[in-house]
């Protein structure tokens, strides 16, 4: 089994530690920042309406979802969908939210690359990310290298699928910055508040991008892929 490996633990866990703190200070962040009100009082929803309006995006719908900062947007129906928390309140917590992910939105009227990149990638890496977790340990326990490249290869599409998520997230937090001063939804002092909610926020893409990226590490090289040596 991977986990009985010492090895797979010290890969791990500053992964783990990063990923923690990530999650720890996002949700910290979102909450600190939900108590301090836009003196627009525009809720999230409407922030990224005027948002979306001002850059011709009148065709995408807004519309509320259930669950703790679900919050995303669906290029294929071209619908952006605020959580609760982010939908009807006028903090600066959910406006950032909702002006990052409006940036989606204008990402892909713009055809951003990175974007469609992300999308295209999106079947492989579900099958990717399910199927590796049964055909590597397989792979290892019956001593097949042939198991163990399939497996590999099927992961390493989660591991880019994670890194090209950085820079979509981060030039969608980008936009959402400058827009939403442009458009007279927040004042700069604001923006840069909101924008601490989406700095944090974008810690948990670089650490899952990280955990990533040392888990297929580990695999490659216990496969003797690097290293020359099998176990």
């Amino acid at each position: 089994m991977l986990m009985m490996d010492w090895r797979y633990l010290v890969f791990m866990a500053p992964a783990f530690l990063l990923a923690l703190f990530a999650s720890i200070k996002t949700k910290w962040t979102f909450n600190k920042y939900s108590q301090r009100m836009a003196t627009s009082q525009m809720t999230g929803a409407q922030a990224a309406r005027r948002l979306l309006d001002r850059q011709g995006l009148q065709a995408v719908k807004i519309e509320a979802v259930g669950g703790f900062l679900s919050d995303h947007y669906d290029p294929t129906s071209r619908v952006l969908r605020l959580s609760p928390e982010v939908f009807g309140s006028p903090s600066l917590s959910a406006i950032g939210v909702a002006c990052h992910e409006a940036g989606h939105a204008l990402q892909h009227a713009s055809s951003y690359g990175f974007l469609g990149m992300r999308t295209a990638l999106v079947p492989m890496t579900q099958i990717g990310s399910m199927a590796s977790y049964i055909i590597l340990p397989l792979g290892f326990f019956l001593g097949s290298m042939g198991l163990i490249k399939v497996g590999i290869v099927l992961f390493t599409f989660v591991v880019v699928f994670s890194l090209v998520t950085l820079p979509v997230e981060w030039n969608a937090s980008s936009r959402a910055k400058r827009l939403m001063v442009s458009a007279g939804i927040v004042s700069p002092m604001e923006a840069a508040d909101a924008g601490k909610v989406l700095n944090a926020a974008f810690m948990t893409y670089l650490a899952s991008a990280i955990s990533a990226l040392m888990t297929l590490l580990y695999y490659l090289l216990r496969s003797g892929i690097l290293g020359g040596r099998r176990d």
